[in-house]
């Protein structure tokens, strides 16, 4: 069955630094037959020669950058596209390194399942899922910014110190369990898989070595997952993501339709800047199309609108449906990395879909446990890392961007400050709306 046919899913794969996700991922690759034995002994050839003996050579199908190499780490996304019997999967493989969780938002922004990679080896566990661990850290990165389906990998069971041990895995499994519960996840629907990714056990094969479990293979659990179902009976949404001006045929803007649905003479409207054109004709990769629908990546020509109209982070909606444009918003945010703390008035950079704008934290309503969602403090006078809370936002321009309970795809965002990210978060009400009258006054 080709790939085309079969429906896909963007998959992210996150855990702490160090518990062997780039080497389950490489690992899984390998089996599934898309990297040949004598990449991986080239591979494993040049890791003994940085001195850290053959331990890389599947890691390092995914870390080609020269630079993660040398430090071992995992520095950019990597997309690698991969099948099981029922998906076709996009793979993105987020970096578990502190730095990169900016990557880490992008990918699981758009994922659709993640992957929880938790070692079993005795000490690597218990750092990653206490507080201010990363296991932790992600997971709730994951479940802020709306990724509800999860599977996880217990891994490196072939360590010495595990070998292979029911009893640790159990337990192992236990302190995640009530990690994953601590932060809102449905353990019930959590599929957990004892692997090593550097033996490969249960990642493509059963293993022979844990007789005690009888679930699924990693890759057994990836058809686990379900579907989500297309927001094609949404509004159209469709954020910008670039604008090109082709001869003879006039400006052309490109992006990812988001929610809903596109035809060939529909009239819309291209806010914030409140452009509205008829769509002229619509392609996707080279070839022409009458109708787009979510999830498609198209590039359209709008009879009636200008160059100067449209630009990337602008969103283009139906006419008698606009994309909101926000002066102020009320978030939920969490506090990823900040080397202080925040106070009121505080301006980062708000990245959200493909929008950047600079955006005022003018307001702190309330601290809420991240575990339960509980108010712990009525507006505090700053946030640190790890702090979860209730704020108010107001971008410096006009933004495009919706509540998450009305499209979850366009209520994601993230706060960018000194090349790092400070915050993810989720828009719950939009407090402060621009007329169109407004934003015209205002442009």
């Amino acid at each position: 069955m080709s790939s085309s046919k079969k429906p896909h899913l963007n998959l992210i794969v996150t855990g702490h630094v160090d518990h062997g996700k780039s080497t389950l991922v490489g690992r899984l690759l390998y089996d599934l037959g898309l990297i040949d034995q004598r990449t991986i002994e080239e591979y494993a050839k040049e890791s003994e020669k940085t001195g850290k003996g053959d331990t890389f050579k599947f890691a390092w199908v995914l870390d080609r950058l020269k630079d993660e190499r040398e430090r071992g780490i995992t520095i950019d996304l990597a997309f690698q596209k991969f099948e099981t019997n029922k998906y076709f999967y996009t793979l993105i493989d987020a970096p578990g390194h502190r730095d990169f969780v900016k990557n880490m938002i992008t990918g699981a922004s758009e994922a659709d399942c993640a992957i929880l990679v938790v070692s079993a080896k005795k000490g690597e566990t218990e750092v990653a899922v206490e507080p201010g661990g990363q296991a932790r850290e992600h997971a709730f990165l994951l479940r802020t910014l709306g990724v509800g389906q999860l599977a996880v990998c217990i891994n490196k069971m072939d360590d010495s110190s595990v070998n292979y041990s029911k009893e640790r895995y159990e337990e192992v499994k236990a302190m995640v369990t009530n990690l994953l519960k601590s932060i809102g996840y449905n353990v019930a629907k959590v599929r957990f898989v004892p692997t090593s990714g550097w033996t490969g056990d249960n990642v493509v094969k059963k293993s022979d070595k844990m007789p005690w479990y009888d679930g699924p293979t990693l890759l057994q659990a990836l058809d686990e997952f379900v579907e989500p179902e297309k927001p094609v009976n949404k509004p159209l949404r469709l954020p910008i993501q670039d604008v090109y001006s082709i001869t003879g045929v006039g400006t052309v803007p490109v992006g990812r339709i988001e929610t809903g649905r596109m035809k060939v003479g529909d009239k819309v409207i291209v806010m914030p800047e409140g452009a509205v054109g008829e769509v002229r004709s619509i392609e996707t990769h080279h070839t022409p199309m009458q109708e787009a629908i979510a999830g498609d990546n198209i590039g359209f020509n709008l009879r009636g609108v200008d160059k100067k109209q449209i630009k990337r982070g602008d969103v283009v909606g139906p006419v008698d449906n606009p994309p909101t444009v926000a002066r102020e918003f009320k978030a939920r945010v969490i506090i990823i990395y900040h080397p202080t703390a925040i106070a009121p008035g505080y301006t980062p950079v708000l990245h959200a879909h493909t929008a950047q704008v600079a955006a005022t934290l003018v307001e702190f309503i309330s601290k809420i446990d991240p575990r339960t969602g509980n108010v712990v403090e009525q507006n505090p006078k700053f946030l640190k890392s790890g702090d979860s809370a209730i704020v108010k936002i107001r971008p410096v321009r006009p933004l495009c961007i919706e509540s998450f309970k009305e499209f979850p795809e366009l209520g994601r965002f993230a706060l960018r400050d000194m090349g790092t990210t400070i915050a993810a978060g989720i828009v719950e009400e939009i407090t402060e709306k621009y007329t169109l009258e407004k934003v015209a006054a205002k442009a």
